[in-house]
């Protein structure tokens, strides 16, 4: 797409008071036209397209685990795509990002479009930053709907003050961790909460520990969102404690030690 008719999205919105409280006691909240339906539908193009022309699933649904059922997830689209770099490293939602978390600054982790396939299975309950080597828990992700969508389509869910606990269990995303994490949401009695409709252009925001999952989407439509993941500048990188963590650490922080500043060529200060 041409990028001179991209909308540039520098221009922040501010967030009230009241949503940052609700943010910080819930770990998640939703904001409401982040994008308005003009950038909405251009951005939705160029996310569509870099998506599929770099998606490598090429698997039939039935036959993929719980996890390839969840969602095609295609990471990082901003490196190979200049269209979808104005996206991610938008101003706008770093500025929100950052309002969040109070904090000055923030650093792209990396993106990732998250689309869920008519029939495509639940999400199982999981916390991001199990995959994270970061020194902080300043860490958020907007989770951003390119359509309109309703619970059917698989609406992110979460466990409402979650995040307060830190690290659960050192548990990747599989059916194991929708089975105890499941189990220790019902025994500390956590509200679960999620959107019956979320507007594109809309967005969610929740901490890094902050527990979630999604149900199936039993619509006929594709659950088209993208994602953000971003973290307070000054975090160092920690001893990574599963291959998770050590396959990002080389991947998203481009091989740098535990102890270095989380600051390689792909976070950018945004």
């Amino acid at each position: 797409m041409d990028q001179q008719i991209l909308p540039s999205l520098e221009e922040e919105l501010l967030i009230n008071a009241a949503q940052v409280t609700a943010f910080r006691q819930n770990g998640h909240t939703l904001t409401k036209g982040v994008l308005n339906p003009e950038e909405v539908a251009i951005y939705r193009q160029v996310i569509n397209e870099a998506a599929y022309k770099y998606n490598t699933e090429t698997r039939k649904l039935a036959d993929r685990d719980t996890y390839g059922k969840a969602f095609l997830q295609v990471m990082n689209l901003w490196e190979f795509d200049e269209a979808v770099r104005r996206y991610t490293l938008a101003k706008r939602f770093a500025r929100i990002a950052a309002d969040l978390l109070g904090v000055p600054k923030v650093r792209v982790y990396h993106d990732q479009a998250l689309f869920k396939e008519p029939g495509g299975g639940f999400t199982p309950w999981h916390q991001d930053q199990y995959y994270w080597p970061l020194s902080t828990t300043n860490t958020v992700t907007m989770w951003m709907p390119m359509i309109d969508i309703t619970e059917e389509m698989g609406m992110l869910t979460f466990a409402s003050g979650s995040h307060k606990e830190g690290s659960v269990k050192n548990i990747a995303i599989s059916d194991e961790s929708e089975a105890e994490l499941n189990n220790y949401i019902q025994k500390k009695g956590y509200e679960i909460t999620r959107a019956t409709t979320m507007n594109a252009g809309d967005a969610t925001w929740h901490y890094g520990w902050t527990l979630h999952a999604a149900p199936g989407n039993n619509s006929a439509v594709t659950r088209e969102v993208m994602t953000v993941i971003y973290f307070a500048d000054g975090a160092t990188i920690t001893e990574p404690i599963n291959q998770h963590q050590e396959n990002d650490r080389n991947r998203w922080l481009e091989g740098l030690p535990p102890g270095a500043l989380a600051a390689s060529n792909i976070n950018p200060l945004v």
